[in-house]
């Protein structure tokens, strides 16, 4: 990492590779219908496009398979004492720095899906959205571990105000 976004002394704590296999099913879920949708139509009407699309399209799954695993990848929080640090992205690196004070209240969430993959994605909100940050793909454990920790942190850093 480059100096930006590698905080001295802070482990980052990587979110789960089950995301990267929920978003992995989902590509391949809707992915492969619409190439082949695409490709068997396309096929009707002129054989060697319908082979160009197929071929293609499932070249950019591959493609999407292998970025999405990246992407996952990226995605990393650190605990600092007067903040939270949230990484991610591959070609545009995103550093959010969410101070503990500024926190306003800390969300967890699962859809269906995430349930399954036993994931949950922790949110926090502050008075600017533009410093909201969310983390996906975290154990139920640990999320609920990090919002109680973020929680007591906030309030004790808000005590002071």
């Amino acid at each position: 990492m480059s100096e930006p976004f590698d905080p001295p002394g802070e482990p980052w704590v990587r979110v789960s590779p089950r995301l990267a296999t929920l978003r992995r099913l989902l590509l391949v879920a809707i992915g492969v219908p619409v190439v082949l949708a695409a490709a068997v139509g396309l096929w009707l009407l002129t054989a060697w496009l319908g082979v160009l699309v197929g071929v293609v399209g499932l070249a950019a799954l591959a493609w999407g398979w292998v970025v999405v695993g990246r992407a996952v990848r990226s995605w990393g929080y650190a605990e600092r004492a007067d903040d939270l640090l949230v990484t991610r992205g591959i070609l545009n690196r995103q550093l959010v720095v969410v101070p503990y004070g500024r926190m306003q209240y800390v969300d967890v969430t699962a859809g269906p899906l995430d349930r399954r993959f036993d994931l949950a994605t922790v949110q926090l909100h502050t008075a600017a959205a533009a410093t909201d940050a969310q983390i996906p793909g975290l154990l139920p454990p640990e999320a609920a571990r990090l919002r109680d920790r973020l929680a007591a942190r906030g309030e004790a850093s808000s005590a002071g105000l």
